[in-house]
C-alpha cells in the first residue's frame, strides 16, 4: 500500500534539495539511461550483497529502479520528492512507495518492519544529521538485518562536478563530504556495527569494454581500491545483536584419533545446561569408531551421539554432523585437541554477547607449544590470513584453525546459499568462511593457546594442501571480489 506522509517545514538546505529533486524528476529516466553502465555496475554489487527474495527498505529510492533490480519479496521505497515517487509507482507497481522525509519521525512511523536489508544509496549525502538518521533505523532491524550504505568517494568530488558541468552527469546539489572512515564512525556512533566495507568502480563508463575489466579485476586491488569511485558499508544493529540460546552441539570430526576421544569428553566444560556431543568418524584404521561407541556407553549422563561420515574429507564430516545436530549453537572441535576444549566457553560467550556471529579461532596470536606448528606452515598461514582478510573485507588472522562457532539458524541460511560456491572445499573451513562472508555475518577472531598433539599424527600435507589453498585464493577472488 502506497503512503504519503506530510512533513513539517524543512530546513533551507533540505528545501533546496527538494526543489532540485522536483525540477529534475522527469529527467531521471533519461539520465539513468545515459549513465546505464555505471548503474549496472552499482546494482551488480548490490545484488551480490542483497540476495533476491529479501525484504528491502530503500531510503531515498528516487524512481525505484534500483529497488526493483534487487527483486525483493517485499520492497518498500521512501523518498521525499512527490514527482519521483509518482514515477516510481507508475514504473514498479509491485513495490510499495512512501512519500515522506526519512528524517521526520512521522515518516518512519508509517513504515512497517522489520526488513532483511535497509539500503541507503547516496541519500546519506543529503541528510541534515547523519548520525541521528542512522540511529532511527533500529526499530526496523532484527539480528539478521543488514544496513547497506553506498556513497561516492570524496576523492572523486571535483571530477563529478566537472562531469555535471559538461553534461555527462545529472546535476546534484552540494552533498555531505564523507570518507569510508567517516561512514564507519557515524555507524558506530549510531550503535551500528560495521561488518565490512568495500571500494569499487574505477570507470563509470564502458570505455569500449575496458570499463568492466577495470571495475571487476583492478578496482578491488590493494593500493588501487582507495582510488575507486564507490564506497559500500555493510553494518548491523548492535541493539539487536544479542540473542539467547538454550542448547549447543559440539561436533568432533575424527580420523585415527582413538586416544583423544575420551579426553575430549572429559575436557569439554559444562558451558550451558543442554550440550550435545556428536563424534563423527572418518574411516579410521586404529579403532576410533569402536572407541567412540565405548565412550558413549561409559558416559550415559552425557548426550553423546556417534556417526560415521558417508563420504571423505573433513567438510563431509562436519556438514553431515551439522545437519543432524539439534543445538541452537554449533561448535567444531578438532579431535586432535590442539585447541584446548576448556576454551570453548569463550567462543560461546562471544556469540551470546553479540560480539560476533561467526567466531573463528586463531592460533597465531599467542605463543604455541614447541612442535605445535611447523615453521613453513606458520609462514604460509600468516600469508593466507592476509590474503583472505583482503578478499573477505573482514580481518582473519587464521583461516585454518579448526574451531569455528555459529548459530544453527545461520548455518541453515549458509547451507541454503551454498550453491553459489559449489562443492569446492575438502576442509570445510572455507565453505563456512566464504558462506559467512556472503551472508554478511559479523566475523570475529578469538585467540587460543595452540597445544601440541599428545596422540596421533597430523593429517595435513603442507605442499599438497598449500597448493589447494592457493586455488582457494583464486576461487574466492572470482566469487567474492571480482563481481
Amino acid at each position: 500500500m502506497d503512503v504519503t506522509v506530510t512533513s513539517g517545514c524543512p530546513s533551507p538546505r533540505k528545501a533546496g534539495i527538494l526543489d532540485h529533486a522536483d525540477r529534475i524528476a522527469t529527467d531521471r529516466v533519461a539520465w539513468r539511461a545515459k549513465n546505464s553502465f555505471f548503474h549496472d555496475e552499482d546494482e551488480r554489487y548490490l545484488r551480490f550483497l542483497i540476495p533476491p527474495g529479501s525484504r528491502v527498505l530503500d531510503i531515498g529510492c528516487g524512481i525505484g529502479d534500483t529497488l526493483a533490480s534487487l527483486a525483493p519479496s517485499h520492497g518498500v521505497g521512501v523518498d521525499f520528492c512527490r514527482k519521483q515517487i509518482a514515477i516510481a509507482r507508475q514504473r514498479h507497481a509491485g513495490l510499495t512507495f512512501v512519500e515522506g522525509d526519512v528524517e521526520d519521525p512521522a515518516t518512519l512511523d508509517a513504515l512497517q518492519g522489520p526488513f532483511d536489508y535497509i539500503l541507503v544509496l547516496d541519500t546519506i549525502g543529503s541528510m541534515e544529521d547523519c548520525q541521528k538518521f542512522i540511529a532511527q533505523l533500529h526499530p526496523f532491524c532484527t539480528r539478521d538485518t543488514r544496513l547497506v550504505i553506498g556513497y561516492f568517494s570524496h576523492l572523486w568530488y571535483p571530477l563529478l562536478k566537472l562531469a555535471e558541468f559538461v553534461g555527462l552527469r545529472m546535476p546534484h546539489p552540494d552533498q555531505n563530504v564523507l570518507s569510508p572512515s567517516d561512514l564507519r564512525s557515524l555507524a558506530r556512533l549510531a550503535d551500528f556495527d560495521p561488518v565490512k566495507s568495500e571500494q569499487r568502480v574505477l570507470s563509470p563508463v564502458r570505455m569500449f569494454g575496458l570499463g568492466r575489466f577495470l571495475n571487476r579485476f583492478v578496482s578491488v586491488l590493494p593500493g588501487i581500491r582507495q582510488l575507486a569511485l564507490r564506497h559500500y558499508l555493510v553494518a548491523r544493529s548492535i541493539r539487536r545483536a544479542r540473542e539467547e540460546f538454550a542448547s549447543a552441539t559440539v561436533v568432533v570430526p575424527a580420523r585415527n584419533e582413538r586416544g583423544n576421544i575420551e579426553p575430549a569428553v572429559l575436557r569439554i566444560p559444562d558451558f550451558c545446561c543442554d550440550i550435545e556431543i556428536i563424534f563423527i568418524e572418518g574411516h579410521s584404521q586404529d579403532g576410533t569408531f569402536e572407541e567412540m561407541e565405548r565412550v558413549r556407553q561409559a558416559y550415559p549422563s552425557k548426550d553423546i551421539k556417534v556417526m560415521r561420515q558417508p563420504g571423505k574429507g573433513k567438510a563431509d564430516a562436519v556438514f553431515t554432523a551439522f545437519d543432524a545436530a539439534r543445538g541452537d549453537v554449533l561448535i567444531i572441535l578438532d579431535a586432535d585437541l590442539t585447541m584446548p576444549p576448556e576454551q570453548i566457553p569463550k567462543f560461546v560467550e562471544a556469540l551470546l554477547a553479540g560480539k560476533g556471529e561467526f567466531v573463528n579461532g586463531s592460533r597465531l596470536v599467542y605463543p604455541m607449544d614447541d612442535g605445535a606448528m611447523r615453521f613453513l606452515n606458520l609462514i604460509a598461514n600468516k600469508i593466507f590470513s592476509y590474503l583472505f582478510s583482503w578478499l573477505l573485507n573482514q580481518r582473519y588472522t587464521d583461516t585454518l584453525c579448526g574451531t569455528k562457532v555459529l548459530r544453527r539458524s545461520d548455518y541453515q541460511r549458509l547451507k541454503a546459499g551454498k550453491a553459489y560456491f559449489g562443492d569446492f572445499d575438502p576442509f570445510g573451513d572455507f565453505d563456512l568462511i566464504f558462506g559467512a562472508s556472503k551472508l554478511n555475518l559479523k566475523s570475529v577472531d578469538l585467540p587460543i593457546r595452540y597445544a601440541a598433539r599428545t596422540y596421533g599424527e597430523t593429517q595435513i600435507s603442507r605442499f599438497r594442501h598449500g597448493w589447494m589453498l592457493l586455488k582457494m585464493v583464486a576461487f574466492a577472488f572470482l566469487k567474492i571480489k571480482a563481481i
